[in-house]
């Protein structure tokens, strides 16, 4: 299938691009290498008089650049410091190294910035790129990737004999690049052999192999489930179109180009920017012919997904609407991350305002709708109040995270009726209204995910600390849930629960917990306390469609430690 868009205007790849307005986008790259992008295509290139940045002062971010002189030292030519949205003086020890394009090199950083703004969407982490190598489009890309990320960019000679290399060594992001030079054939080969998959495969057509390597990562599945396959020159400016060519190169990327439109296994978009950018990824459903090539494939949920839905497209929330009590902190905040990454809205409940306000912050730097609300859980027209005006700005509630809870310690014998009746108010009772409260709404509609936080105490009796009401209340929470979670699921509401271990928040690091740390990792197999992202995973599982046939359970993830 081939969605061909070269009607818009198609952006030119050399010499003909207009001065940008204002201060280009920058790239990891130290200007004591005296490099910067050449036009075409924004390649790295040794150029006389080149320009390089050398103050991190503010004032040098806008100001003419300064060049760096014949006979001046490396060392003083100072790295970028990448800070936003200032970039400020100081220190440049730990510094990201940056340089800024030229006015005049906009067509180089028009690339970069499309391949990054192509990896942000992608969320990819792992890519090849076969062809030309071209320095500021690299590493562009690296700035892109995650810590973990990793490039790896084959030629047979790096492009216009630039020792590339040199350059990513001089990056702050150089070391996610993994240069191979040699037979690219070969290269590929290496990779399949060493079980490589990559999230994005960047292809230059303008090369006589160009079909053989597609091929290769096609037939070789080099492509991880969602890649996608980014061919660069499919246009060449549009000669791909003209009657009788003779020039090998447009031959065969005209090639190329009917190679993968007649590609069954595969969708494409031409993009007219630059010279022609191909979007390719594997067709959502598969062709017949493929299919019955393939005698043992069975056509059913399993193949093609659970109402036509793949699995991480189960773990998706989008469209619900979520809240999460104790959410100004700790698990709580690491839950409202959690549920809005994965598509919820989420309201965030918390005794004090500020603390949940100050989450809503954060997710809305996400661009996570969300909502702070104040609520003592423990009592009844808090509780409602909180769901009615989750209901007035969403319409409905589809999951409830109910985490609010205190820890008082005391030995068994001195525990006051006070300290019995306060946590158990909030642990158990409040928690109990709040599974009420939602669950009138969910079961009023026929659908509703429930999640309580319990605790590793309802397993076992942490030791050293005295806590006893804390215990008891967190064992009724777990017999609480699995009583709801039997007596809603057939009406369409699904209770569980999660039990973490020993959480490494604040208020572990506190002078008077500080002494225990020692004594419970001891105690746990994983030979570390919990963090709150151990627990992310879990709340998205139970507040999706992925955890359906699931009810009444309690989930724990305490590294191993209720088993010794």
């Amino acid at each position: 299938m081939l969605l061909n868009l070269t009607c818009f205007l198609c952006l030119g790849g050399t010499g003909g691009c207009s001065p940008s307005p204002g201060p280009s986008s920058l790239c990891s790259l130290s200007p004591a290498l005296g490099l910067c992008p050449v036009i075409e295509g924004g390649d790295f290139a040794p150029l006389p008089g080149t320009q390089a940045l050398t103050s991190c002062s503010a004032e040098a971010a806008d100001s003419p650049q300064h060049p760096l002189r014949p006979g001046d030292k490396k060392e003083h030519a100072l790295p970028f410091r990448k800070t936003s949205p200032d970039h400020i003086p100081g220190d440049a020890e730990g510094a990201e190294s940056r340089v800024r394009l030229q006015e005049t090199h906009s067509s180089g950083s028009l690339n970069g910035q499309i391949f990054r703004m192509f990896v942000h969407m992608t969320r990819a982490s792992k890519i090849l790129l076969i062809g030309k190598l071209k320095g500021y489009s690299i590493l562009a890309i690296a700035e892109e990737l995650p810590d973990n990320g990793k490039i790896f960019a084959c030629a047979e000679v790096p492009y216009l004999g630039v020792n590339s290399q040199e350059a990513f060594d001089y990056s702050s992001d150089g070391k996610k690049i993994s240069m191979r030079v040699g037979p690219v054939a070969d290269i590929l080969e290496a990779l399949h052999a060493e079980d490589e998959h990559f999230d994005i495969v960047f292809i230059d057509a303008d090369q006589r192999n160009a079909v053989q390597y597609y091929s290769f990562v096609m037939d070789n599945h080099l492509l991880s489930m969602d890649a996608v396959i980014c061919v660069e020159n499919t246009l060449m400016k549009g000669q791909v179109y003209l009657e009788n060519v003779s020039d090998e190169n447009v031959l065969a990327v005209r090639k190329l180009n009917s190679v993968i439109n007649s590609d069954p296994r595969v969708e494409q978009v031409i993009l007219p920017v630059q010279s022609g950018l191909s979007l390719i990824r594997r067709s959502p459903v598969p062709p017949d012919a493929v299919i019955e090539s393939k005698k043992e494939v069975v056509r059913d949920d399993v193949f093609w997904g659970c109402n036509r839905r793949r699995i991480l497209e189960r773990l998706r929330l989008d469209g619900r609407v979520a809240y999460v009590t104790g959410g100004g902190q700790g698990i709580g905040r690491a839950f409202a991350h959690a549920l809005g990454e994965a598509g919820a809205k989420v309201a965030v409940v918390d005794l004090v305002l500020a603390k949940a306000e100050a989450v809503v912050c954060e997710l809305s730097l996400k661009g996570i709708k969300s909502l702070a609300l104040a609520a003592d859980v423990s009592k009844p027209e808090d509780v409602q109040r909180m769901v009615d005006a989750i209901v007035a700005r969403w319409g409905t509630v589809h999951i409830a995270c109910n985490n609010a809870g205190i820890n008082l310690n005391s030995a068994s014998e001195e525990t006051s009726l006070e300290e019995w009746d306060k946590t158990f108010n909030v642990n158990l009772r409040g928690l109990f209204l709040c599974c009420q409260a939602a669950g009138r709404i969910m079961l009023n509609q026929g659908y509703g995910k429930i999640i309580n936080t319990a605790s590793m105490a309802s397993l076992i009796v942490p030791h050293p600390q005295k806590q006893l009401a804390y215990n008891a209340s967190k064992a009724g929470v777990v017999k609480l849930t699995q009583t709801l979670g039997t007596e809603w699921i057939d009406r369409g509401v699904k209770v569980n629960c999660i039990s973490p271990g020993i959480v490494d928040t604040p208020l572990i690091r506190s002078q008077e917990l500080r002494p225990l740390v020692q004594r419970w990792l001891a105690d746990i197999p994983a030979g570390r306390l919990a963090q709150p992202t151990d627990l992310q995973a879990a709340v998205v599982y139970l507040a999706s469609e992925a955890s359906d046939y699931m009810t009444g359970h309690n989930l724990v993830i305490e590294g191993g430690q209720s088993l010794w």
